[in-house]
């Protein structure tokens, strides 16, 4: 059977931009054969042509190429993290809890001392920066306002 050539008012197959589906359109333009501009039957919308997209045929480059091409990829084992409870437990265990520091915004820490604080509890100072410091709880890392 002939296949014979499309002209305008012809229908063809297009991926609608408004749709996103897939869909019969009604050819508007067509240059050097070419189909260049369709209008939607389904959302009456008009858009350059979008023809479907035909499935890649796969080369194959011998059978390396094939075993590489079916075996499954697996993603590089990480290390376990190291949870943030655990990391507050290691800086604590050194101190005694009831010696530790109220927490105040107007008040001076240093690094590694330890601090209470009336939300977070009881932490350790990570570090010190302008006006800010960083503090281990067990609930996680925070950064508090301080006079450092």
């Amino acid at each position: 059977m002939e296949r014979r050539a499309l002209t305008a008012g012809d229908m063809v197959e297009s991926q609608c931009t408004r749709c996103k589906a897939l869909l019969n359109h009604t050819i508007v333009a067509m240059v050097a054969g070419q189909v260049v501009r369709v209008k939607c039957n389904t959302c009456g919308s008009e858009h350059n042509h979008r023809p479907a997209k035909e499935p890649k045929a796969a080369t194959v480059k011998g059978a390396k190429a094939e075993k590489e091409a079916k075996a499954p990829r697996t993603r590089a084992a990480k290390a376990p993290a190291i949870s943030d409870e655990a990391i507050w437990e290691d800086m604590i265990r050194p101190f005694d809890p009831d010696l530790a520091t109220a927490y105040s915004m107007e008040g001076k820490f240093k690094t590694n001392t330890l601090i209470s604080h009336p939300t977070f509890g009881t932490g350790v100072v990570a570090s010190c920066q302008a006006g800010k410091v960083e503090v281990v709880f067990k609930t996680g890392r925070k950064l508090l306002r301080s006079a450092c």
